[in-house]
Parts: C-alpha cells; structure tokens; sequence
C-alpha cells in the first residue's frame, strides 16, 4: 500500500495512546545511514504558532547522533502488528546491532529523512528548537529522582511538522 500526503490537520487520533501506549520510532539521516528508536514520551501540538512534535532522547542513545547532525527527523507510528519490532528498535542500539535486519522493517526515502513501509503515518519534522533537560529545572524533584537516577537527562527536541504521509 503506498503513502499519501495529508494534512496534519485533519488528524484524528488520540496522542495519549499514540505515544504513550502504542509508542512510534524517531528516526534522524538518509536511507544510506541513519538510526531509529523507540520512543514513548512526547507531545503533539502547536508551538509558536506551528504544527509541532516534541521528542526526548537520552545522551547515550545512538540516534541522538543523527537527531543532532540532521536538519530533519521523523516520527512513525506503527500498528500493534509491529510492536515486536518496536520493542526490538527500543532495547538494541543501532551502533550493535542492524535493526532493519532484525525486525524486518523497510527504510523508505523521504527526501529529507527517513521513514518506514510498515508504518501507518510518518511526520517529517524541521528541527526548530532542542534542549537538555536538568534537575535544577524540576519544580518536582521527585520525578528527576525516579526518572533518572544516573542523571543521564533527555534532549527535547521540538520539530515543526512540515509534512504528514499516512496509508
């Protein structure tokens, strides 16, 4: 089945479950080299007035690299047919281990990044913004304790949605 362009507006989902139940994979480079994670923490919405995608990664995880050199990420969300693979993409590193090998899943070229045949909706996002988190910045210190107890803070970055494909 191919993708088509769509509207992100016209989005009709539930990004509580998207995210935190269902997960999506962040991906950051080109067909030829990039990396993929797993991820189940974000937010869907609008920030300086655009259509937005906030994501945090974590120092040591290999696609930070790519999120960091790359103008461009994507965000894909799968259906739970996939969620082996995406168990898979969230507990191996791209640096150990081929995860397209692996799980099976096809990189497709999306001129800017890279998404996946097997996803049901693919958000390619321009960097707008990104920063490293810190404990001085929890007013609820509790969770900087629970969260990170080897004080290996996220970068969130905030991508502006430029483009939404989806089966």
């Amino acid at each position: 089945m191919k993708f088509k362009e769509i509207d992100v507006t016209g989005l009709s989902l539930n990004p509580f479950n998207k995210i935190g139940k269902e997960w999506f994979l962040v991906s950051a480079g080109n067909k030829e080299s990039f990396n993929t994670m797993t991820a189940s923490w974000g937010f869907m919405g609008v920030m300086w007035n655009k259509n937005c995608v906030i994501t945090a990664i974590r120092p040591q995880r290999y696609t930070k690299e790519f999120v960091d050199s790359n103008e461009y990420f994507t965000i894909s969300f799968f259906d739970e047919t996939h969620k082996d693979s995406l168990k898979f993409c969230g507990s191996h590193s791209g640096r150990d281990v081929d995860k397209m090998k692996e799980t099976g899943l096809n990189p497709i070229d999306l001129k800017n990044s890279v998404g996946f045949l097997e996803a049901e909706l693919i958000l390619v996002c321009k960097k707008l913004y990104n920063q490293e988190m810190n404990v001085d910045s929890f007013i609820e210190k509790d969770l900087a304790n629970a969260n990170y107890p080897s004080n290996d803070y996220h970068t969130v970055y905030v991508g502006e949605i430029v483009k939404a494909f989806s089966k």
